[in-house]
């Protein structure tokens, strides 16, 4: 059987999206893998699969290249509205986001500990915990869940080494997205090791709950630019309200895969 799919990316993070609202679609782990796998399959870091929704525009569902399927895709979201043309809202398991020509609103941030969800309860503003040098980190859950780390520089720190380690520590029920973040100018520079895909090009959740935790802390204002390995995202936030995201999406190709 043959499938047709869109190759997009946002700042690199990039994306398989299959449409199955006029056609279902069977997505499991194992699928998601071979789609995902960048020598046999298409190639990417996520696989998005948009249905049918009863309470928004479109449902979009997102599994990750090691098969597991997540809450939220801060790039896929900017790319779901691209491709849809117009004024959308989006279904994920993390909540109803939407989005137009000028943006996305990525929801408000969750701060509680079960809300992360941490393994038990303490301050998410600062974790009471380390590994190595990375000390206090803030949790902050934008649909889904991340911790962030402000370090000296965040280009040289070997993200690669340690974030495997965060990312699948006890402490974290369902693993954590590893933030590394640096401030240059009036902006933030960062890197993500991804729940799932490992180090990408840019992570559009790593960004928000990054600023998020800098805006939290006094240490940048909003709006405040994000600079990734693959190009920078505009996030605006205040106490209290939700989190509004800009920055490109991209086309890529279009084409049919055997399933």
């Amino acid at each position: 059987m043959t499938q047709r799919f869109i190759k997009m990316h946002g700042l690199g993070n990039d994306f398989v999206i299959l449409d199955a609202r006029k056609g279902a679609v069977a997505m499991n782990a194992a699928r998601a893998r071979a789609i995902a796998d960048r020598r046999t399959g298409v190639g990417c870091d996520q696989v998005i699969l948009l249905e049918p929704s009863e309470v928004a525009d479109v449902r979009m569902r997102i599994w990750n290249a090691d098969g597991g399927e997540v809450e939220s895709c801060g790039n896929a979201t900017r790319c779901v509205v691209k491709l849809e043309g117009r004024p959308v809202t989006i279904e994920t398991k993390g909540g109803i986001l939407s989005g137009d020509a000028d943006g996305v609103d990525m929801g408000a941030p969750r701060f509680g500990w079960e809300e992360i969800p941490l393994a038990y309860a303490m301050d998410t503003a600062s974790v009471p915990v380390g590994w190595e040098e990375l000390q206090d980190g803030a949790a902050v859950n934008v649909g889904n869940p991340h911790i962030v780390f402000f370090v000296k520089d965040a280009d040289k720190f070997d993200l690669a080494r340690l974030g495997p380690i965060i990312e699948n520590d006890p402490l974290f029920p369902e693993r954590v997205n590893v933030n590394v973040a640096s401030f240059e100018d009036d902006a933030i520079r960062l890197r993500v090791w991804e729940r799932g895909a490992g180090l990408t090009a840019a992570c559009g959740t790593g960004a928000c709950a990054t600023a998020v935790a800098a805006i939290r802390q006094r240490l940048v204002s909003s709006p405040v630019e994000v600079r990734l390995p693959g190009g920078s995202l505009v996030i605006d936030w205040t106490a209290g309200g939700t989190i509004r995201m800009n920055g490109p999406a991209t086309f890529v190709f279009s084409g049919e895969m055997d399933l």
